[in-house]
């Protein structure tokens, strides 16, 4: 008979656990609050150690709709594209835990929507849902610099995760955070020590450990998602070995990076062996979400509605090996 393993070993440190939303006793609205993070051991490992709390799905919500959109997603999202709060409750309808609106209409090369049409626009939808938020910039500094803190004022006690910190542009959007009660995603080039060092820098202006969340800038299937496992998958083992300015929970822009490949844009007629363009793209989806969840996912953001049942689905599954 084959010698039993051995899954004695114990890792050193557990990976920090960061709160998503505020009930009316913290000074939040939210109906629901949700935990991620607190491993203490790999990735549904339940025998090396434990997952107090399953990986979440983020649903993909933006102010503006991209205009590069897939068409078969741009299909099945008809209706919703332009009524952000509509098509938030119609995502967590499908399973979706949580909201991550992206106000990319806010950039001045698009719409340049302004602060006030921001502000009422998140107030509008704390209103609407009772779920924690994620709310990310536009990724142009300066537009990002005035309308984020002022939306993290105005959602003051929510705790909310806001995004994204960089390393050249950092101090404006944690302050804010700070400030405010919430948390932050710290961004980093798909490098280990890049992420360590702005955590540090993060923690420097007063954060605590376990209100940042570290965006590893994942790439999707076939663009870069092995390298992007492995550099998780170091990050990772480090944590539990004992760095501590990495043993934050990974947020991972699933739908973003999926949604913008040739094979999800493709139509059928032009590559007639491929498959139909709309089950291409979501199994597209869903298969780079399973592979981040197995290097250390602790928070998914999706974009079709399919990809969310499905993945929330296996991700009940996998947490059942631990029940």
């Amino acid at each position: 008979m084959a010698e039993e393993l051995n899954f004695s070993m114990k890792w050193q440190q557990p990976i920090c656990e960061l709160q998503l939303g505020a009930g009316s006793q913290e000074g939040g609205s939210r109906s629901v609050v949700l935990r991620a993070g607190g491993e203490t051991g790999l990735p549904f490992l339940f025998k090396e150690g434990s997952m107090p709390h399953k990986p979440l799905i983020a649903a993909e919500v933006t102010d503006a709709p991209e205009e590069d959109l897939p068409e078969t997603l741009r299909q099945d999202l008809k209706g919703l594209l332009e009524d952000p709060v509509l098509w938030s409750k119609k995502m967590l309808e499908v399973g979706a835990d949580l909201i991550c609106l992206k106000l990319s209409g806010i950039h001045p090369d698009g719409r340049a929507r302004s602060v006030d049409e921001s502000l009422t626009l998140v107030k509008g939808l704390l209103s609407a849902v009772g779920c924690p938020l994620i709310i990310l910039g536009c990724g142009h500094s300066q537009k990002d610099n005035e309308v984020l803190p002022a939306v993290s004022e105005a959602a003051r006690g929510e705790k909310i995760l806001f995004g994204d910190a960089l390393q050249e542009n950092y101090k404006t959007l944690t302050a804010a955070c700070i400030a405010d009660g919430h948390s932050v995603i710290a961004e980093s080039p798909i490098d280990v020590n890049i992420a360590k060092q702005l955590n540090i820098l993060i923690s420097d202006l007063g954060m605590p450990l376990d209100r940042i969340a570290i965006n590893p800038t994942i790439g999707a299937l076939g663009y870069g998602l092995e390298y992007a496992y492995s550099i998780m998958e170091r990050a990772r083992n480090a944590a539990l070995s004992g760095d501590k300015m990495l043993a934050m929970p990974f947020v991972c822009f699933v739908g973003q990076e999926t949604w913008r490949t040739k094979e999800s844009k493709v139509p059928q007629k032009d590559c007639p062996t491929w498959g139909d363009a709309r089950q291409r793209g979501i199994l597209w989806e869903v298969v780079t979400a399973m592979a981040m969840l197995q290097a250390g996912a602790d928070i998914l953001t999706l974009r079709h509605p399919e990809s969310i049942r499905m993945v929330k689905s296996e991700i009940a599954e996998l947490m059942k090996r631990g029940a």
